[in-house]
Parts: C-alpha cells; structure tokens; sequence
C-alpha cells in the first residue's frame, strides 16, 4: 500500500510526443523499452501483503525477505535522492522505495523518467515504512513495456459508459470495480465446470457452425461456408446435439460456451452471450429444477461466500429451495384471470399493447408472462408448466397436453436467468412436434420437419433414456451478483453499435 493516494496524474511533459522522445531515448541507449525475456518467477502482491505483518515486522529494511514484483505504474512522488511509487497487479498495489545510494545514480533517473502507465518489474527486499505500510526497497527496477498514451484518472476511474464499453481495457485499468466483476464471472465459471464435473457430467463441444439455428426461437446469424458451398448459422442453442450425445450414451452432458441469435440489444439482452446448457438423465423438470437450484445457491456461496445479494436495494436469496407456481396460478393470482379457460379478449385486455390478430394464444400467453409476473418476482422462482407450443422437446402436461408441456422459466429480480423442461425422448412425438412448430412459424410450408430436425428425430429412434435439461444465462446470472443494471457490464468487449465518427456519410 502507498503512503498517499496514488492519483494518476501525468507526470511532467508526459504528452505522447514526449512519451515517444522517452522511447527513442531509451533505444539509443540501448535499452529495450519492451524486453523478450520478460520478467519471469515474479510474486503476487496480494500474497505478499498476506504473509507478512508490518506492526510486527517493525520499520525498516528486512533483507530476509526479497521478492519480485511487476505490474503497472500508478503513482510516483519524490525526486532527487529518493522516489517513491506504486506497482499495481491484478492482486493489489503496493509501493517501491528507491534510493540513490542503493541503486546509483543512472538507476535512480531511469525511474524518475518512467511514466504513469509503464509496465515495470522491481525486485528488492520487503521495508516497513513510517506509517507501518508494507513496501519494496527497490534493488533493480526494469522496464517492461513504455505506455505511449497517457492512461485513464487511475485514481477516480472512468465513468463514461461509451469508454467503458469500447475500450474495456481502459475501464479495466481505471474502475478496480470492473476488475473486480470480470474476476468473480471468472471464479463463477469455473464453480460451475467444478460442480458439473464432480456430478459425473461430461463437457463436451457441439458445433458453432450448424446447418439449421435449431433448439432455440430466434432469429439465427448466418455465413456461407464457401468449401462447402452451404449456407450455415451460427447456433442459438446446443440442446439438440447435446441430447444426441445422450443417445449415444452420455448420460449427463453440458456445454458452457457462446451463443448467437441476431436480435435486437437492450441492458438484457446481447446478440453474443454466454449459456450453459446442460442434461440430466432419468430426470424430469421437477428433477431438473431440483438440480438447478442446489448448483446455482452452492456456486453463488462459493463465489460470493453467502447466497445473499443485494442489487438495486433489493435483497435477494439464491438459498435452496426455490418458489415454484404454476404460470396458470401466477397469472389467476395477479390477474383474476384463467388462461385455460379465458376467451382471447380476456387475455389480450392484460396488455397494454395492441396484439397482433395473428398472434396464438402461446404467444399471448408468453407476453403475459414477460410483461406481467416476471417484473414482480424478486426472489428466485420457477413459473411451471407453460405453453407447450413455445416448447416444441418437452413432453405435455398430462392434464392439460394439447396447451401446456412440462417446461419452466426460473426467474430472478425480474429477469428470467434459466429455463428448462421435460425433454421427449418419443421419436414420433417429437417429428410431430416439430412439424407442428414449423406450421405455427411459417403457416404455408409444406408439412415436413427441417432437414437437421429430422437428423435429431431419427438418432431418438435408436431409443434414448428419459433425460430432463436445462439453459442458464451466465451474462444475467452474473448482472445479478454484480449488482449491475446492464449486460454491457459484465461482458467483457460487447457488442457496440459503431460509433458516430466511423460512420460514413450518405
């Protein structure tokens, strides 16, 4: 830790042309301002600070005790026969103390030429200062790569969202905040593999480039592969591959990657996002959301260390168990109207929107959904049993099977962060199904499934064990334990529209 705030003020004449001049200066010294050996065997600054006490070491110099540091400059003070300045890693910051008569007097000028934003390595002997901080009392100091542009207000941080987004690299290295988010996505991610594969999950890989967008209702990205000579997509969901891998034999299977579906953005919504995707066999929905929220309350204590989170000054409990209702219910609570029974006028007056004349009662029933419940679920919730024709792999409600399937949304702070079902394993079923959802979205077709439909049809005709899966946002998952109010901030390069100057005119 420093002795004073490490406020990144530029230092003296540090304009990039005089950044550039340092640069030229150094080369014809014959200093390499971005050495290949890099710095090697180099200590964490967080362990550092973890394994020493500063009251009980007591001021001054503890030769015993030597370590190597690297990491940016972001503070630097004093001059003459003594510097002062800060080192920052991913871990923390602590300060480097360098005297002319320890180092000499060509040493001691390269640090007082060095920048705010330098990457530098230092390598000396732990010092305890007057104010009992823990520091280094520099041996040698070495550049390891000249910063060309002044950084970002490393001390009051950035808060322009159009630089946070564009330039997270500035955002990383002005906000500890954002550092922060984009370490505790990390350790969730990891949580979640760690959980999976301790249940005997298999990970596996499916195709990015698929030759139909199946297993999802959106809109697909497409690309011509030109050796190949095909249109392809890029996927919207993993479910369809990933239960032909049940068939083959992998009984519990997941895939965390990227997703693509070419949709509007909004602070809930991003064209490129990351799921996880992943199927228990021998499990129905009420199996499935069992398993769900057990992993998501365990993974959440192990990131955050409760399952209690605080986010717009809500508190929310991720503990297990979760609610659970009926979407019928939810709706008969909230409305007073019954979805199974009510006429279309009924349905469409519980939106404030024109509804299309076209529109299906599953349709109008999801919008409902969306619009009315889910804003008021703050507490994680299952809405069960939904519309079965939004559900097109999921068995029917045995007592409702022409209008409900044993689907479920899981909904957090009013966002939906995972939904799931009961997945068919009838062969005919599911052609049947799967012809059904391509009348309802293209009425004059001719009644046949797509070609990649047919492919997952017939692999269920080899016969498959009874399996239940499930799809978790990690973007909105991890909105929620951040505390953040849009996607944009917890997706590391988002996508942007471009900016107004790379425009160019009509």
């Amino acid at each position: 830790m420093s002795e004073s705030p490490s406020k990144a003020e530029p230092s003296e004449g540090s304009t990039e042309s005089v950044r550039r001049e340092k640069l030229e200066r150094l080369r014809a010294e014959g200093v390499d301002p971005y050495p290949r050996a890099g710095f090697p065997n180099r200590d964490r600054i967080a362990t550092i600070e973890a394994a020493h006490d500063p009251e009980a070491l007591g001021e001054g110099e503890h030769a015993e005790f030597s370590y190597r540091i690297a990491g940016r400059l972001v503070g630097k003070r004093g001059h003459g026969k003594t510097v002062f300045f800060d080192v920052r890693d991913l871990t923390g910051t602590i300060q480097a103390y360098a005297r002319r008569d320890a180092i000499g007097e060509e040493a001691l000028g390269r640090i007082e030429d060095l920048d705010i934003g330098d990457a530098v390595g230092v390598e000396g002997d732990l010092y305890v200062t007057k104010r009992g901080q823990l520091a280094i009392a520099v041996r040698e100091c070495t550049l390891l790569g000249k910063a060309l542009r002044d950084p970002p207000d490393l001390f009051h941080g950035i808060s322009d969202p159009e630089v946070r987004y564009r330039q997270r690299e500035l955002d990383l290295m002005a906000n500890e905040r954002s550092r922060e988010v984009f370490a505790m996505r990390a350790k969730l991610v990891a949580a979640i593999r760690a959980y999976l594969n301790e249940r005997d999950f298999v990970e596996v890989e499916t195709p990015i480039l698929q030759p139909l967008a199946g297993g999802a209702a959106a809109r697909p990205f497409t690309t011509h592969h030109h050796a190949l000579d095909r249109e392809l997509f890029l996927r919207t969901a993993t479910e369809l591959y990933l239960k032909r891998a049940i068939v083959g034999g992998f009984e519990n299977v997941y895939e965390l990657s990227r997703f693509f579906r070419n949709e509007g953005l909004s602070p809930q919504h991003s064209p490129e996002f990351t799921m996880l995707e992943w199927f228990l066999s021998c499990a129905g929905y009420e199996g499935v959301m069992a398993f769900a929220e057990e992993m998501i309350s365990t993974v959440v204590e192990q990131v955050l260390g409760t399952t209690v989170v605080e986010r717009g000054g809500r508190t929310i409990d991720f503990k297990a168990p979760w609610k659970r209702i009926t979407l019928r219910d939810a709706i008969l609570e909230q409305a007073g109207v019954d979805i199974l029974s009510a006429d279309r006028k009924e349905l469409t007056g519980l939106l404030e929107d024109d509804v299309d004349p076209d529109a299906d009662w599953s349709w109008i029933v999801d919008e409902i959904q969306g619009k009315l419940i889910e804003p008021k679920l703050v507490q994680p919730t299952f809405l069960v049993d939904l519309p079965r024709e939004l559900w097109p792999t999921v068995k029917p409600v045995p007592e409702h099977p022409e209008q409900l399937g044993e689907a479920f949304d899981g909904v957090v702070d009013g966002m939906e962060i995972i939904g799931g079902g009961t997945d068919t394993n009838d062969a005919d079923m599911q052609r049947e199904n799967f012809v059904r959802q391509r009348q309802r979205r293209h009425p004059e077709s001719e009644e046949a499934p797509y070609p990649s439909d047919e492919d997952f049809v017939r692999s269920l005709e080899y016969g498959s064990l009874p399996a239940g899966g499930s799809g978790i946002g990690i973007d909105r998952l991890t909105m929620i334990l951040a505390g953040a109010e849009n996607l944009r901030d917890v997706i590391l390069f988002p996508a942007m529209r471009a900016p107004r100057d790379s425009i160019p005119p009509n």
